[in-house]
């Protein structure tokens, strides 16, 4: 592999200003980018890494870029610096028909002035270089690429790019290797390569175990930045969101796999329970993770006026929560999934379930998305799934989701010897919180799909658990 040059961000003006106008228009389309509804003000470049240099048919740019917007007002808060997000930017003199879907657009001036750039995510050449610099451990510039000694990555696989809608990138290669490629990006230790690593150490079936890594160490900052995480392809696998719909349409049952996914999720939380501290959660932070919940409850109903009606029983299930640990109950928290689904697990042809995507929910910041929590927070975040599936196509099947839900929960308590519903207000309070949070999500973006959470809230305002 050639030698790479990082350009620090100081020296290259010209480089962000060619890419400048471009990146406006391009950006803010890319399904993965944060900050919709929000015009791009500005970008400064964090680092640049040529892994192709200029001088052939194709150059290759890494890019961290912070795009700048202006800031959601809100009292008292710190202006925000911008997201930092990943590129990988391909560069040729004209782009062959295959790789068309791929144009990003022809730079007028600067260095880059009379090319033409696009993703070079939809590029095998340029996808190749990255697998490459993980098989061999390389170092580019400021870019560490590396992995596990006992997994052997082989040369030659033909690589695709993931075309679904996902909030990150990924490429496939040869039905061997997934590499996820973060794109907004926060230094410090990320989940979705902490946790596979710490349950791959614990010799977990059940999480497919990092074959390599790519990180990013920038002056300033004691903490790397992760930026991509290589780990085995589930050849044939399926996600459990498209096997539940395709079960649900044909008429079949789906209690036996919701059962097994079950002591899949628990089989994970023991795991790491094992593998990573654990805490005891009291009165006083019982108190403040209600807090937090009522005062996302407040702001929902605020912006979703179908909310309001149902506030009041909604916010007894955290108050109810608030007095139980009031009277002296305990709750212990770990490390768990954070943002569980049916779309987060795959099923191989074998019958076995695998968990993915450990990364938490993106929107979150990381210290957040790392600390420990009620294990019931995973699992009210795939009940809701149920629910989800049962109402996305025909006639809602209430009874499929009421079964499937108390199979899910009993394949845990197997496991775990703990049945997630005997802790009813801890549920009632998880499982609220989640479908509030829908409610102001489907309001926002699928107002069509309203009347999926809005029938859980009727639930679960009157107070009814599983």
């Amino acid at each position: 592999m050639p030698e790479a040059v990082t350009h620090p961000a100081a020296t290259q003006p010209g480089l962000l200003a060619s890419l400048d106008p471009l990146l406006r228009e391009w950006l803010p389309r890319q399904r993965w980018f944060a900050g919709k509804g929000r015009p791009v003000t500005g970008f400064s470049l964090v680092a640049a890494t040529e892994l192709l240099p200029p001088g052939g048919t194709l150059s290759l740019l890494h890019l961290l870029v912070r795009a700048h917007q202006p800031d959601v007002p809100t009292q008292g808060a710190v202006p925000h610096p911008g997201d930092c997000y990943q590129l990988l930017i391909g560069v040729r003199e004209a782009l062959p028909p295959r790789l068309a879907p791929a144009l990003i657009g022809h730079p007028e001036d600067g260095p880059l002035a009379g090319r033409t750039v696009y993703e070079a995510l939809y590029d095998a050449r340029a996808t190749s270089v990255l697998l490459e610099a993980i098989r061999s451990r390389a170092r580019i510039g400021r870019l560490r690429f590396e992995g596990d000694a006992h997994q052997t990555i082989g040369e030659g696989l033909t690589p695709r790019v993931v075309t679904a809608e996902q909030s990150n990138s990924s490429v496939v290669y040869g039905d061997t290797f997934i590499l996820k490629l973060l794109r907004r990006l926060v230094p410090g230790t990320n989940p979705d390569l902490e946790l596979p690593l710490t349950l791959a150490r614990e010799n977990s079936p059940w999480v497919p175990a990092p074959a390599g890594w790519l990180l990013a160490d920038l002056d300033g900052l004691d903490d790397s930045y992760v930026l991509g995480v290589l780990q085995p392809y589930l050849r044939g696998a399926t996600d459990g969101w498209e096997l539940a719909l395709r079960e649900l349409a044909k008429g079949e049952d789906f209690t036996g796999e919701a059962r097994a996914l079950g002591r899949a999720t628990a089989e994970v939380h023991l795991a790491l329970a094992r593998a990573l501290p654990t805490v005891t959660l009291g009165h006083a932070r019982i108190r403040l993770l209600a807090d937090g919940m009522i005062e996302r409850l407040d702001a929902a109903a605020q912006a979703v006026p179908a909310l309001r009606p149902y506030a009041p029983g909604l916010r007894s299930a955290f108050e109810a929560l608030a007095d139980l640990a009031a009277e002296g109950h305990v709750w212990t928290a770990q490390r768990i999934h954070g943002d569980l689904h049916l779309g987060q697990c795959l099923r191989s042809p074998s019958g076995s379930w695998s968990l993915i995507d450990f990364e938490g929910e993106p929107s979150k910041p990381l210290a957040e998305r790392r600390m420990p929590q009620p294990t019931v927070r995973d699992i009210a975040g795939m009940l809701r799934s149920f629910d989800y599936a049962a109402h996305s196509a025909g006639p809602p099947a209430a009874d499929w989701a009421d079964s499937c839900r108390a199979a899910y929960c009993s394949g845990y308590a197997d496991v775990a010897e703990h049945d997630p519903r005997t802790e009813p207000v801890l549920l009632r309070a998880y499982e609220t919180d989640k479908a509030v949070y829908e409610v102001v999500y489907e309001a926002r973006h699928r107002p069509d799909w309203l009347p999926v959470p809005m029938a859980a809230i009727h639930r679960l305002s009157a107070g009814v658990t599983p």
